[in-house]
C-alpha cells in the first residue's frame, strides 16, 4: 500500500489522522513542519502528500511550490484548508494540486480520499478502481478476471444508468482483450423484424429491400463479447429463436438455411426483474434459467454514496481534459447536496448533471445551484441584533462562521474543549461566539 506523507502542525490532529491511516494500513511519514517535509518529499517515493495549508513558517502552499520547482517527480498533493480559504485551494488545484478537503472533515470521507487518490497513482499491478471505491463495486470489479476467464453467459441487472454496459465491457477487456470484437444491441429499441435481422443477420432477398447479405450480431462479435442489453424487452416469440441460439451457439440468417456456427461470451443486461417477469408469463422461464448462469446485480448509486464525489471527480477530471483552463471544483456545500441527492438516474444522471454545470457555470467553484435544476439559492441571513438591514456581505460572512462552527461542534460530538482547541480559539471565545450566533448549548459538554 502507498508510503503517505502527512504534513500537520498540530500535534493532536497529526497523530489522530497518523493513528487512523496506519489503521487503514497505510505507511505514514508524519512531519510537523513544512521544511522537513520538503527534504523527505525529495528523497523518498511517497504515494500522497497531505498537508494542511496554513503553518507557521512554510505554509502548505509554499511548500507545494518548492516541490514543483525542485522536483521533476513528485507525488499528489492532498490539501487540507479551512472554509475561509477554499479560494486558495482552488488556486493550487489549478496549479497541479490533486484535490482538496474543507474543516471540520469526516475522517470516513478523508480515508476515501487518500484511498482514491493513492490508487489513481499506482502501479499497473495496483491498478486503480474502474467501477468505484464502495465495498461492493470493489468486489465485484475483483471477481470479474475470473468470470471474464470462465463464465460463457452473464446476466447483469440494475437500474438503468447504473453503468452496466461498462461492466460487460470489462468482462470483455479481461476475457478476450480490447483487440476481439464487442458488440452491444439494444433489444428493446427495434421491432420483432428488425430485431430478428439484427440478431441473425439476412441473406439477400429474403425480404424487399435486403438488397445485401448482412451478419447479424451473433455473427459480428464471433471470437469476442455481444451485449444483448434490456433483453427484458425482447418479444416473446424472439426469446424461441434466442434461446436456440444460445444453447447451441449456432444462427441461421433470415432467408437462409445453413446453421453459422459462433464462439462468443454472450451477457445480458435489464434493468426488470426476470425471474418475476418469468413466473407472469412475460418472459420464457427456460431462457431466464439459460441467461441466469452467472448473475451480477449492480447496485443503485444511492445504495453507494462512496462511489458519489468519487465518480464526480472523474467527471470532472474528464471535463478538464478536454477544456483546459476552465477547470472546476466542487464546493462543499455541492459535495454535501450531491450525497443528499438520491440520484434516480444513477452514474449517467451524475455525468449529465455536471457536465451541465461545467457548460454553464463561469466561474470555478460549482454551488448546489449549479448541479440542480431548479435549486433556490439560501436567502440572506437576517441580520443580528445592532446590524445594519444592508449589510448583506458581513451578514452572509457571518453565516458560514456559525456554520462553521456548528460542523465543527458536531464533529467533535459537541465538546467544547476539543472543538476550541480544533478551531485554534479558547473556550471563552467559542462560548462567547455561541452566544451571539444563538446556538444552543444544552448539548455541549465542557471537557475542561
Amino acid at each position: 500500500m502507498s508510503k503517505l506523507c502527512l504534513v500537520e502542525d498540530d500535534a493532536i490532529m497529526g497523530e489522530s489522522l497518523c493513528d487512523r491511516f496506519e489503521l487503514e494500513g497505510f505507511d505514514v511519514d508524519w512531519f510537523q513542519n513544512a521544511p522537513e517535509a520538503l527534504e523527505a518529499i525529495g528523497r523518498l517515493s511517497y504515494g500522497l502528500v497531505i498537508s494542511d495549508i496554513r503553518m507557521p513558517g512554510m505554509s502548505g502552499e509554499q511548500l507545494f511550490e518548492q516541490v514543483l520547482e525542485r522536483y521533476a517527480q513528485r507525488p499528489p498533493f492532498l490539501f487540507i484548508t479551512g472554509y475561509g480559504a477554499i479560494d486558495k485551494a482552488v488556486l493550487l488545484l489549478k496549479m497541479g494540486a490533486a484535490d482538496y478537503i474543507t474543516k471540520p472533515f469526516d475522517l470516513d470521507q478523508l480515508v476515501q480520499k487518500v484511498r482514491e487518490l493513492t490508487a489513481a497513482g499506482a502501479t499497473p499491478d495496483e491498478a486503480a478502481p474502474a467501477l468505484g471505491i464502495c465495498p461492493t463495486m470493489r468486489h465485484i470489479e475483483e471477481s470479474l478476471p475470473h468470470l471474464a476467464q470462465r463464465a460463457n453467459t452473464i446476466l447483469l441487472t440494475g437500474e438503468s444508468g447504473v453503468g452496466k454496459e461498462h461492466v460487460a465491457r470489462l468482462i470483455h477487456h479481461y476475457g478476450s482483450g480490447d483487440a476481439a470484437p464487442f458488440v452491444a444491441v439494444n433489444c428493446g429499441a427495434l421491432t420483432e423484424s428488425l430485431l430478428e435481422a439484427e440478431l441473425f443477420g439476412y441473406e439477400k432477398g429474403a425480404f424487399t429491400g435486403a438488397m445485401r447479405t448482412k451478419k447479424g450480431v451473433f455473427e459480428l462479435a464471433h471470437g469476442g463479447t455481444l451485449l444483448l442489453d434490456e433483453i427484458g424487452e425482447m418479444p416473446l416469440a424472439m426469446q424461441v429463436r434466442l434461446l436456440r441460439a444460445i444453447q447451441e451457439r449456432t444462427v441461421v440468417r433470415v432467408g437462409g438455411e445453413q446453421p453459422i456456427r459462433v464462439e462468443l461470451r454472450l451477457i445480458c443486461a435489464t434493468n426488470r426483474d426476470l425471474k418475476c417477469m418469468a413466473e407472469q408469463g412475460q418472459f420464457r422461464e427456460d431462457l431466464y434459467y439459460r441467461v441466469n448462469v452467472i448473475h451480477l446485480r449492480i447496485p443503485p448509486l444511492r445504495e453507494r454514496k462512496e462511489d458519489v464525489l468519487w465518480f464526480a471527480r472523474r467527471f470532472l477530471q474528464e471535463f478538464t481534459a478536454a477544456h483546459p483552463g476552465e477547470g472546476k471544483v466542487l464546493h462543499p456545500d455541492a459535495e454535501r447536496a450531491m450525497l443528499d441527492y438520491p440520484w434516480p438516474g444513477n452514474i449517467r444522471e451524475l455525468r449529465h448533471a455536471l457536465e451541465r454545470a461545467c457548460i454553464l457555470t463561469r466561474g470555478e467553484i460549482l454551488m448546489p445551484q449549479d448541479l440542480f435544476e431548479g435549486a433556490i439559492e439560501e436567502p440572506v441571513p437576517a441580520p443580528l441584533p445592532g446590524e445594519p438591514a444592508c449589510d448583506e456581505l458581513g451578514q452572509y460572512m457571518r453565516a458560514c462562521e456559525r456554520a462553521y462552527i456548528l460542523r465543527a461542534l458536531d464533529g467533535h460530538q459537541w465538546q467544547i474543549g476539543n472543538t476550541a482547541t480544533y478551531l485554534g480559539i479558547s473556550r471563552k471565545n467559542l462560548w462567547e461566539k455561541m452566544k451571539k450566533y444563538a446556538i444552543q448549548a444544552d448539548t455541549v459538554e465542557d471537557d475542561e
